[in-house]
């Protein structure tokens, strides 16, 4: 009975190697994805010593651009839907994130909400664009409005989707994320991603899964896997205090729009409730079936509100 017990253990054990070592997954040089997730009109700048990537589209001459960020493990792409009808008549400018997508790391591993709003506006410095509209994503829109917050001179349009900001609790949250948060479990994430975890994460932010398709898969794993980027999630996720400075939100004095999924499971609409009576004159907009991000689920859909927005 005990030679049996062992035997099973060492059968366990086994097949564990052989399904890390089948998941094994090295950082890739950025060199290696720049022609597939980078081509026209994509650009690199330089942002104060950070290559950053960034798509810049749209008439010149539009006095107030369009800014658009990403959230936490996301990159421009998720904006092309948007972009594609935005930018026959707006200036539409988005980009990675340090920590994320193409951009990669940031030398100073300082991924905090106040940090990347600074970040922002040293970007649109560089562009040389003064006065502009912003919109975000989750981690993206707590970037957005702690910039116009930074800047109230600078940013004249507000525009949160399922952005991060007053505290709440998750009814599902990726288990990417999870396995970052986790001593031990987020060191072997380094060299460790099984393309099922990708799948399963990706799910978990749409209203329907059934949308979630190769090519998306695709573009996360491997994005993910540009170098630097899996030790940037764990360490902005250690970073993160959710609900930090929500109480600041009451300060924003602009025009805001807030779009929200109905199925957004990852930041529930009662946080979106919350913003549309923290941010007088704000107008909240739900989208019933969409999920965590909604511009990337169904552009066609949820595009109208914004156009409408900006044209006021």
């Amino acid at each position: 009975m005990k030679a049996l017990a062992l035997k099973l253990v060492g059968a366990l054990l086994f097949l564990t190697a052989v399904a890390m070592w089948l998941s094994r997954a090295p950082d890739w040089p950025v060199e290696s994805l720049v022609a597939r997730w980078a081509p026209p009109p994509s650009d690199f700048i330089d942002v104060k010593g950070q290559l950053v990537h960034l798509r810049d589209v749209g008439p010149r001459d539009d006095p107030e651009p369009l800014l658009l960020i990403h959230g936490t493990s996301a990159s421009l792409h998720t904006w092309e839907g948007w972009v594609k009808r935005l930018s026959t008549q707006h200036r539409v400018i988005s980009f990675d994130l340090p920590g994320f997508g193409l951009t990669g790391p940031s030398a100073n591993a300082d991924y905090r909400g106040d940090t990347y709003a600074r970040f922002v506006l040293d970007l649109m410095d560089q562009l040389k664009v003064q006065r502009f509209a912003i919109a975000g994503n989750s981690l993206g829109g707590e970037v957005a409005w702690r910039t116009a917050l930074l800047a109230p001179e600078r940013v004249t349009r507000l525009i949160l989707v399922a952005a991060a900001g007053p505290d709440f609790q998750s009814e599902s949250v990726p288990i990417g994320f999870l396995l970052a948060r986790v001593p031990l479990l987020n060191r072997l994430g380094e060299w460790m991603l099984p393309r099922p975890l990708v799948v399963a994460s990706v799910h978990k932010v749409y209203g329907d899964p059934s949308k979630v398709d190769a090519a998306l898969v695709d573009r996360f794993y491997e994005l993910t896997l540009r170098e630097g980027n899996r030790r940037a999630l764990v360490q902005r996720l250690q970073q993160n205090r959710r609900g930090q400075d929500a109480e600041r939100i009451r300060e924003l004095k602009l025009p805001t729009l807030i779009l929200w999924g109905g199925r957004d499971r990852l930041v529930p609409l009662s946080v979106g409730r919350q913003f549309e009576q923290d941010i007088a004159g704000s107008e909240l907009v739900v989208f019933d079936g969409l999920g965590h991000v909604p511009q990337e689920e169904d552009p066609a859909r949820s595009v109208p509100p914004v156009q409408a927005f900006l044209q006021r």
